[in-house]
Protein backbone atom coordinates (compact mmCIF):
# COMPACT_ATOMS: atom_id res chain seq x y z
CA UNK A 1 0.00 0.00 0.00
CA UNK A 2 1.48 3.52 -1.01
CA UNK A 3 2.86 5.52 1.94
CA UNK A 4 1.19 8.75 2.45
CA UNK A 5 3.79 11.35 3.89
CA UNK A 6 0.76 13.99 5.35
CA UNK A 7 1.36 18.08 6.28
CA UNK A 8 -1.33 20.00 7.72
CA UNK A 9 -1.53 23.24 6.03
CA UNK A 10 0.21 26.16 7.76
CA UNK A 11 -1.45 28.13 10.77
CA UNK A 12 -3.82 30.93 9.87
CA UNK A 13 -5.18 33.55 11.87
CA UNK A 14 -8.95 31.53 12.14
CA UNK A 15 -6.60 29.28 13.57
CA UNK A 16 -5.74 31.16 16.13
CA UNK A 17 -8.67 32.81 16.95
CA UNK A 18 -10.25 28.89 17.34
CA UNK A 19 -12.56 29.48 14.33
CA UNK A 20 -13.73 26.69 12.71
CA UNK A 21 -12.65 26.87 9.31
CA UNK A 22 -14.00 24.26 6.99
CA UNK A 23 -14.34 25.48 3.11
CA UNK A 24 -13.82 29.08 4.42
CA UNK A 25 -10.69 30.70 1.92
CA UNK A 26 -7.95 31.64 4.62
CA UNK A 27 -4.58 32.29 3.80
CA UNK A 28 -1.56 30.81 6.22
CA UNK A 29 0.02 33.49 8.01
CA UNK A 30 3.57 34.27 8.79
CA UNK A 31 4.40 31.33 11.16
CA UNK A 32 2.26 28.91 8.72
CA UNK A 33 4.60 29.91 6.03
CA UNK A 34 7.81 28.69 8.50
CA UNK A 35 5.47 26.21 9.54
CA UNK A 36 5.67 24.64 5.83
CA UNK A 37 9.41 25.28 5.27
CA UNK A 38 10.27 23.42 8.64
CA UNK A 39 8.19 20.14 6.94
CA UNK A 40 10.04 20.47 4.19
CA UNK A 41 13.35 19.88 5.94
CA UNK A 42 11.78 17.26 7.43
CA UNK A 43 10.76 15.33 4.00
CA UNK A 44 14.38 15.73 3.00
CA UNK A 45 15.21 14.14 5.92
CA UNK A 46 12.91 11.36 5.44
CA UNK A 47 13.56 10.95 2.01
CA UNK A 48 17.71 10.95 2.51
CA UNK A 49 16.48 8.15 4.95
CA UNK A 50 15.00 6.03 2.69
CA UNK A 51 17.75 7.01 -0.58
CA UNK A 52 15.19 8.97 -2.44
CA UNK A 53 14.38 12.22 -4.01
CA UNK A 54 11.85 14.71 -3.69
CA UNK A 55 11.21 14.31 -7.37
CA UNK A 56 10.16 10.23 -6.45
CA UNK A 57 7.16 10.97 -4.92
CA UNK A 58 3.43 12.21 -6.16
CA UNK A 59 2.02 15.31 -4.68
CA UNK A 60 -1.22 15.84 -3.87
CA UNK A 61 -2.95 18.80 -2.41
CA UNK A 62 -6.72 20.16 -1.20
CA UNK A 63 -7.66 22.74 -3.06
CA UNK A 64 -8.25 25.29 -0.22
CA UNK A 65 -6.21 27.99 -0.48
CA UNK A 66 -4.49 27.19 2.75
CA UNK A 67 -3.14 24.01 1.68
CA UNK A 68 -2.05 24.97 -1.34
CA UNK A 69 -0.04 27.34 -0.56
CA UNK A 70 1.70 25.04 2.20
CA UNK A 71 2.31 23.13 -1.02
CA UNK A 72 3.47 25.99 -2.96
CA UNK A 73 5.95 26.66 0.03
CA UNK A 74 6.89 22.95 0.52
CA UNK A 75 7.44 22.18 -3.11
CA UNK A 76 9.83 25.13 -3.71
CA UNK A 77 11.72 24.52 -0.40
CA UNK A 78 12.38 20.86 -1.50
CA UNK A 79 13.51 22.26 -4.85
CA UNK A 80 10.59 21.40 -7.32
CA UNK A 81 8.43 23.49 -9.12
CA UNK A 82 4.82 24.76 -7.77
CA UNK A 83 2.70 23.37 -11.32
CA UNK A 84 3.94 19.22 -10.73
CA UNK A 85 1.13 18.20 -7.94
CA UNK A 86 -2.60 17.23 -8.36
CA UNK A 87 -5.05 18.98 -6.69
CA UNK A 88 -8.39 16.83 -5.72
CA UNK A 89 -11.40 17.83 -3.77
CA UNK A 90 -11.50 15.16 -1.78
CA UNK A 91 -9.42 16.46 0.36
CA UNK A 92 -10.90 19.37 1.01
CA UNK A 93 -11.61 19.63 4.97
CA UNK A 94 -14.50 19.01 6.48
CA UNK A 95 -17.64 20.93 5.79
CA UNK A 96 -18.74 22.97 9.19
CA UNK A 97 -22.17 24.39 6.90
CA UNK A 98 -23.60 27.10 8.66
CA UNK A 99 -21.02 26.29 11.30
CA UNK A 100 -18.16 28.19 9.55
CA UNK A 101 -16.39 31.16 10.89
CA UNK A 102 -17.93 30.75 14.21
CA UNK A 103 -15.48 29.44 17.51
CA UNK A 104 -17.54 26.82 19.31
CA UNK A 105 -18.53 29.08 22.21
CA UNK A 106 -20.28 31.51 19.48
CA UNK A 107 -21.95 28.14 18.55
CA UNK A 108 -23.20 27.19 22.28
CA UNK A 109 -24.57 30.53 23.11
CA UNK A 110 -26.98 29.95 20.01
CA UNK A 111 -27.20 26.63 19.81
CA UNK A 112 -26.10 24.21 22.99
CA UNK A 113 -28.69 21.50 22.79
CA UNK A 114 -27.06 20.91 19.33
CA UNK A 115 -23.65 21.15 20.19
CA UNK A 116 -24.36 18.83 23.03
CA UNK A 117 -25.56 16.84 20.22
CA UNK A 118 -22.34 16.39 18.55
CA UNK A 119 -20.19 15.99 21.58
CA UNK A 120 -22.40 12.97 22.27
CA UNK A 121 -21.76 11.28 18.27
CA UNK A 122 -18.94 13.51 16.96
CA UNK A 123 -18.15 10.50 13.84
CA UNK A 124 -22.02 11.13 12.67
CA UNK A 125 -22.87 14.34 13.65
CA UNK A 126 -23.45 16.58 10.60
CA UNK A 127 -23.83 20.52 11.46
CA UNK A 128 -26.39 22.32 9.36
CA UNK A 129 -25.46 22.63 6.00
CA UNK A 130 -22.38 20.23 6.64
CA UNK A 131 -20.88 17.15 6.41
CA UNK A 132 -19.96 14.29 9.03
CA UNK A 133 -16.93 12.76 9.58
CA UNK A 134 -18.02 9.55 8.10
CA UNK A 135 -18.69 11.86 5.02
CA UNK A 136 -14.68 13.02 4.70
CA UNK A 137 -13.57 9.62 5.51
CA UNK A 138 -15.71 7.81 2.72
CA UNK A 139 -14.46 10.71 0.39
CA UNK A 140 -10.72 10.11 1.47
CA UNK A 141 -10.87 6.42 1.03
CA UNK A 142 -12.31 7.01 -2.53
CA UNK A 143 -8.95 9.42 -2.87
CA UNK A 144 -6.94 6.89 -1.72
CA UNK A 145 -8.14 4.39 -3.52
CA UNK A 146 -6.71 5.98 -6.38
CA UNK A 147 -3.07 6.41 -5.08
CA UNK A 148 -0.46 4.37 -6.62
CA UNK A 149 2.87 5.31 -5.56
CA UNK A 150 4.07 7.24 -2.42
CA UNK A 151 2.52 10.37 -1.89
CA UNK A 152 3.22 13.82 0.02
CA UNK A 153 0.04 15.77 0.68
CA UNK A 154 -0.74 18.98 1.92
CA UNK A 155 -4.87 18.75 3.58
CA UNK A 156 -6.48 19.44 7.05
CA UNK A 157 -6.84 17.92 10.20
CA UNK A 158 -9.98 16.62 9.28
CA UNK A 159 -8.07 15.26 6.63
CA UNK A 160 -6.01 13.50 8.75
CA UNK A 161 -8.32 12.23 11.13
CA UNK A 162 -10.24 10.49 8.42
CA UNK A 163 -7.66 8.46 7.38
CA UNK A 164 -6.72 7.82 11.31
CA UNK A 165 -9.93 6.34 11.41
CA UNK A 166 -9.94 4.47 7.85
CA UNK A 167 -6.29 2.59 8.09
CA UNK A 168 -7.72 1.23 11.75
CA UNK A 169 -5.50 3.57 14.08
CA UNK A 170 -8.23 4.79 15.79
CA UNK A 171 -11.59 3.92 16.52
CA UNK A 172 -13.50 6.38 14.53
CA UNK A 173 -15.00 8.27 17.26
CA UNK A 174 -11.70 8.85 19.14
CA UNK A 175 -10.02 9.65 15.83
CA UNK A 176 -12.29 12.95 15.74
CA UNK A 177 -10.76 14.14 18.78
CA UNK A 178 -6.96 13.65 17.25
CA UNK A 179 -4.43 16.59 17.45
CA UNK A 180 -3.22 16.95 14.52
CA UNK A 181 -0.29 19.59 14.39
CA UNK A 182 0.80 22.17 12.26
CA UNK A 183 4.42 22.26 11.54
CA UNK A 184 5.01 18.39 11.18
CA UNK A 185 4.66 15.31 8.95
CA UNK A 186 2.60 12.54 9.57
CA UNK A 187 3.35 9.18 7.90
CA UNK A 188 0.35 6.44 6.92
CA UNK A 189 2.81 3.33 6.63
CA UNK A 190 1.36 -0.52 7.03
CA UNK A 191 -1.81 0.19 8.76
CA UNK A 192 0.34 3.17 11.39
CA UNK A 193 1.15 6.16 11.74
CA UNK A 194 4.14 8.21 12.88
CA UNK A 195 4.93 11.96 14.18
CA UNK A 196 7.73 13.88 12.97
CA UNK A 197 8.23 17.43 14.36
Amino acid sequence: MPVLYFVRHGETDFNIAHRLQGRFETAINARGRDQAKHCAGVLLDLFAREERRPADYAYACSPLKRARETMDVLRVSLGLDTAGYAVDDRLQEISYGEWEGSTLPEISARDPELLARREQDKWDFRPPGGESYRDVAARVASWYATVSRDTVIAAHGGIARALLANFGILPEEEATYAEVMHGAVYVFADGTVARYA
